[in-house]
């Protein structure tokens, strides 16, 4: 006769329940403690968020914010390539210079060579993500050279930032050249 040999040693498995069990008792008293009420209010958000967000000031304006002031740029701009472009992009955040109406802080102009890192953050050919047929792309220092200028030339000698090609067509027009960029 053939005895059956099975272990009478589940401690094993009875410990790993319980500690499962407990585990569990333990993350729904967690939840219940730490889940905001408004929790579910609107579908898996948190209701009170809303308000929340209300209370965030508000950073970053639109380009009709900026034109308020500055009127003469307002022309150029709209008119330029760079149109759809925010202020923003170049300047920084309007929530640093005006604040409740009032100037709070000057924003960021760049000049001289700061200007050049600031083009090709969306001219450099190298960023192969941008679309070329929308967005000229240029590769320095090749573009001063085939351009016939100084290696030390910045994209503001050449361009004008609110509006690129205004400069270079008007000295098209003024040589002769019939075709706008």
């Amino acid at each position: 006769m053939q005895t059956e040999s099975r272990s009478k040693y589940n401690s094993h498995l009875i410990k790993l329940i319980i500690a499962l069990v407990v585990f569990g008792v333990a993350a729904l008293i967690a939840r219940k403690v730490f889940t905001p009420e408004s929790m579910g209010q609107y579908g898996h958000y948190r209701g009170a968020d809303i308000e929340d967000q209300k209370n965030i000031a508000v950073r970053l304006q639109t380009n009709e914010s900026c034109f308020q002031c500055h009127k003469p740029i307002r022309r150029i701009h709209k008119a330029g390539v760079h149109k759809t472009v925010s202020c923003e992009i170049c300047h920084g955040p309007y929530g640093d210079h005006v604040e409740n109406g009032k100037k709070i802080g000057t924003l960021p102009v760049k000049r001289g060579q700061e200007i050049i890192p600031l083009c090709l953050r969306c001219h450099n050919q190298i960023i192969q993500a941008r679309p070329r047929e929308s967005i000229k792309m240029v590769g320095m220092p090749q573009h001063l050279q085939e351009k016939n200028v100084r290696i030390d030339h910045t994209c503001s000698q050449c361009h004008m930032v609110h509006d690129p090609l205004l400069w270079i067509n008007q000295a098209k027009e003024m040589i002769g050249i019939k075709e706008a960029i």
